[in-house]
C-alpha cells in the first residue's frame, strides 16, 4: 500500500524518515561535538534534546506544508521553506532549552547549531536526490510543473514527450472530466478528477494546463473557462499533428471563437473547380488569398490572380508554393482596359470577385474612391465575364450591405443589386453573391489591432461596450463561398449562418486573459464614422430560403430593373470624379433608400 503513489503514502514515507533522520543528526552533532567519543553523563541531554528536536521539527515541516510537496517537484522554492523550519526549530529549542536548562543539562549549546545544519543537510538531500538523478538522466529541473487534462491516447504522447524532452514541463499529475476514468492509470499517474486541481495547484504550483483532448470549438471554449477558474492561467494544446518543436501550442482567440466543423459537399466543390481556369480578384487579401488556396487544392487548371498590390500579389503567390498554374497579374480591375486583357487572354470560367474596399471609416472620408473600386470595380468583372463566357461569377459582398449605415456597405448593396439583375437569357454567365460577417484574423480587423495594443501594454480600445460582430474562421468562409458557388442559377444572394454574434468587448477580455498580460485596461472611444452597433445578413423585408447545406440560406431580395441600374451606375460614376463627396453620397442614398448614415456628416441628407 505504501509503494503506491498516493497522498498518505507520500506523507508515511517522509514522516518516518525524517523522524529517523533528525534523531540521526542529533546523535552525529553530539559525536561530531566531543570528536566521537560522547561522555556519559550527556546522555540523558542527548536523548532529550533528540525527542524535543524531532517534535519541533516534525511540527515546523507540517505548519509550511512540506509533506503536501510530492517528491519529484522538490525543488529551490521548499528547499528555502525548509531551511526556515530548521532555524525556527533550533530557536525554539533555544528557548525550550533556557526555561527549562536544568533539564537538560548537562547540554552543549553548540549542538543546537551542528544539529541544524546536519539535519538540513539530511533532509533536503533526501528529497532532492530523486530530482537530481532525473535532472542527470533527463534534464528536466528547469522545466515548469503542469497538469495534464484528460486521460486518452494523446496523453500518452504527451507524458512520453516530457520524458524525451522536446516538450518542456513536467507532469504534476493527469485530470480528466469523466467519472469512469477517475481512479484509474495513465502510466504511473492516478487519473483524478477535475475538482481536484486547486489542490494540485497548490501542492505543485503548477499555472499551466495542456489539454490532450479531441473538442469541438464550443467544448474547448467551456473547458478553457472551466480550467482558468480554477487557477490555471496559462492554457495549452497539444497536437499530434504539429512537428515535435511544435506539438504544444498556446490556446489562441481562433480556437474559442471557431465553430464545429461542418459538412461540406466537397465534391460538388470539386466539380465545381477542377480542370476549370480560375479567375480571382482581390487575390491577395484575407478572403482571396484563401480562395485562391482552396481553388488550387480543388484542382483548379489554371488560377488567374488579379491583384493591384504587388506585396500582396507577390505574398499569395508564395503562400501557394509558387504552384506552375498561378497567373499573376497586378492590375487595378477599376481600369477597364487592362482587366479585358487578361479577360480576353484566359477566358476564365469561374470568376471570384472578392476585391474590395472594406475598411469602413476610410470609405466614409473617400466616397469617390469607394465608388470607384467596388461599384465601377465590379461593374467591370460582371460585363467582362458576360462578355468572354465565363459560366459562373460568385460575388463576395458582406453582412454591411443589409440597411447600411456607411458608404462601404452601401456600395456592396449598389454591387448586389448591379451583380443580380445583370443575369438574363441572353447569356450564359449565371451571377450569384454571397453574404457574411467578419472572419477572424483579416487584414484590419479588431484581433490583430488587439494583439499589438495587448503586446504594446494597452489600453485596448473598443468603440462602444454593447457593439456585437458575428465572426467565422477564414477557411470556413471560403469553403462556404466555393459550395454557395455550386448553387443556383443566377439572380440569387447566398448568407451564411453565422452563429452567434460576439460582444467586442468580451473578445477583448478574452484575448486579454488569453495573453497571461496584468494589469492592461480597456477603453471606449465610441463609435466611428459609419458604424452601427451590431449586423445583420438580412433585411425585415427578407426572406431566406433553405438549401440542400443548412449552413447556407438564399435571401429573397428586392429586384431592380437592370436599365436603371446602369443608368444609375453611370451616373455615379461619373460624379465619383467631380470628388463631390455631399453629391455622391445623396446619389447613393437615392439608389438604395434603406441607406442610413450612422455617426457621419452624411446624415443632413436623411433629412
Amino acid at each position: 500500500m505504501l509503494l503506491k503513489p498516493t497522498k498518505f503514502s507520500r506523507f508515511a514515507f517522509f514522516l518516518l524518515g525524517d523522524i529517523f533522520i533528525s534523531i540521526l543528526s542529533v546523535y552525529i552533532a553530539f559525536l561530531l561535538r566531543f570528536s566521537g567519543d560522547i561522555p556519559n553523563e550527556f546522555y540523558k541531554g542527548a536523548l532529550l534534546s533528540a525527542s524535543s528536536l524531532t517534535a519541533i521539527k516534525i511540527f515546523y515541516f507540517w505548519f509550511l506544508r512540506i509533506y503536501l510537496v510530492p517528491w519529484r517537484f522538490f525543488g529551490l522554492y521548499e528547499a528555502r521553506k525548509l531551511f526556515y523550519a530548521h532555524v525556527m526549530a533550533a530557536l525554539t529549542f533555544l528557548i525550550l532549552f533556557f526555561l527549562a536548562s536544568k533539564i537538560f543539562n548537562p547540554f552543549p549549546r553548540s549542538v543546537i547549531i551542528i544539529d541544524a545544519a546536519i539535519s538540513f543537510i539530511l533532509i533536503g538531500g533526501i528529497r532532492i536526490s530523486k530530482r537530481m538523478f532525473l535532472s542527470e538522466k533527463k534534464n528536466i529541473t528547469n522545466n515548469e510543473p503542469c497538469i495534464v487534462v484528460g486521460a486518452t491516447s494523446k496523453t500518452f504522447h504527451v507524458l512520453k514527450g516530457m520524458r524525451q524532452k522536446y516538450i518542456n514541463y513536467y507532469p504534476v499529475g493527469v485530470v480528466d472530466g469523466r467519472p469512469e476514468l477517475v481512479g484509474t492509470y495513465c502510466e504511473n499517474y492516478v487519473v483524478r478528477a477535475k475538482g481536484e486541481i486547486p489542490q494540485m495547484i497548490k501542492d505543485s504550483g503548477a499555472k499551466t494546463a495542456i489539454i490532450a483532448l479531441a473538442l469541438y470549438p464550443d467544448e474547448l471554449k467551456q473547458l478553457y473557462d472551466e480550467l482558468f477558474a480554477y487557477g490555471l492561467k496559462d492554457i495549452k494544446l497539444f497536437s499530434l499533428l504539429e512537428d515535435e518543436s511544435k506539438k504544444i501550442r498556446d490556446v489562441s482567440i481562433e480556437d474559442l471563437l471557431a465553430r464545429k466543423p461542418k459538412d461540406l459537399d466537397t465534391k460538388a466543390i470539386e466539380n465545381f473547380i477542377k480542370d476549370k481556369i480560375v479567375l480571382v480578384t482581390g487575390a491577395g487579401g484575407t478572403i482571396g488569398s484563401e480562395i485562391c488556396k482552396q481553388c488550387l487544392k480543388f484542382g483548379a487548371k489554371r488560377l488567374i490572380m488579379v491583384e493591384h498590390s504587388e506585396f500582396n500579389l507577390y505574398s499569395i503567390n508564395e503562400a501557394t508554393g509558387a504552384d506552375m498554374r498561378n497567373e499573376l497579374k497586378m492590375i487595378n480591375i477599376v481600369y477597364h482596359r487592362e482587366l479585358e486583357e487578361v479577360f480576353a487572354e484566359f477566358h476564365p470560367e469561374v470568376v471570384v470577385h472578392a476585391a474590395a474596399y472594406k475598411h469602413v471609416p476610410l470609405c466614409e472620408f473617400n466616397p469617390h474612391l469607394a465608388v470607384k473600386n467596388n461599384i465601377i470595380g465590379t461593374k467591370n468583372v460582371i460585363d467582362l465575364s458576360k462578355k468572354y463566357g465565363a459560366k459562373k461569377v460568385v460575388l463576395i459582398s458582406t453582412d454591411k450591405a443589409v440597411r447600411p449605415t456607411n458608404i462601404m456597405g452601401t456600395t456592396k448593396r449598389i454591387c448586389e443589386l448591379y451583380a443580380l439583375n445583370s443575369n438574363d437569357a441572353a447569356s450564359d454567365t449565371q451571377i450569384v453573391a454571397v453574404r457574411f460577417g467578419n472572419v477572424l484574423g483579416s487584414n484590419g480587423s479588431v484581433i490583430p489591432l488587439f494583439e499589438k495594443q495587448i503586446k504594446a501594454g494597452g489600453p485596448v480600445t473598443v468603440t462602444d461596450p454593447n457593439i456585437i460582430r458575428f465572426f467565422m474562421l477564414i477557411p470556413e468562409a471560403c469553403r462556404l463561398v466555393l459550395e454557395a458557388g455550386t448553387m443556383g442559377n443566377g439572380g440569387e444572394i447566398f448568407i451564411f449562418d453565422m452563429g452567434k454574434p460576439v460582444k467586442i468587448v468580451d473578445l477583448a477580455k478574452r484575448m486579454i486573459r488569453l495573453s497571461g498580460a496584468h494589469n492592461i485596461s480597456i477603453e471606449f472611444t465610441g463609435l466611428r464614422h459609419g458604424e452601427k452597433l451590431y449586423e445583420e445578413v438580412l433585411s425585415d423585408k427578407e426572406k431566406n430560403l433553405p438549401t440542400k447545406n443548412p449552413n447556407i440560406m438564399v435571401a429573397q431580395v428586392r429586384e431592380y430593373d437592370y436599365t436603371d441600374a446602369c443608368s444609375s451606375e453611370k451616373e455615379l460614376f461619373e460624379l465619383s470624379y467631380t470628388y463631390n463627396d455631399l453629391e455622391i453620397v445623396r446619389k447613393m442614398k437615392e439608389m438604395v433608400p434603406e441607406y442610413k448614415s450612422n455617426f457621419s456628416k452624411y446624415e443632413v441628407l436623411d433629412n
